[in-house]
């Protein structure tokens, strides 16, 4: 099998995953895959799909994430992940796609309005 170039993308991260057949060893922008997500959480959403489709250690996986926060770029990988789980196998897309885990979340931050403090919020309005 050659490697998996897969996009994956969660608010302003964009995630680029390359996956290999191996040992399950993940590493995330050159670094150790616990060290780069140190929380349980984000960890758990990481190898999320790979647990679900029972492939945590037959593929070795080495991930390239930018922008956004911890927490969008977790989400980030995790379906760029997905998505080369699903051109691993035809059987996995049944497994990952009840669990929404290829599906791009669409929810952006607003952008800030003039005339106004932030998005929706606005200055204190005076009757007199």
């Amino acid at each position: 099998m050659a490697t998996i170039h897969k996009i994956g993308r969660r608010k302003t991260a964009v995630a680029r995953v390359y996956l290999t057949e191996g040992s399950g060893k993940i590493t995330v922008n050159k670094k150790e895959f616990a060290t780069y997500f140190p929380t349980a959480t984000l960890q758990y959403k990481v190898m999320q799909p790979l647990a679900m489709t029972q492939n945590a250690e037959n593929f070795d996986v080495k991930i390239n994430v930018y922008g956004g926060g911890s927490n969008g770029q977790a989400e980030a990988v995790r379906m760029a992940i997905a998505r080369a789980m699903c051109e691993v196998g035809d059987e996995n897309r049944g497994i990952l796609k009840p669990e929404g885990l290829l599906t791009r979340d669409p929810r952006m931050v607003e952008r800030k309005k003039f005339g106004q403090k932030k998005a929706r919020k606005r200055f204190q309005f005076s009757k007199r």
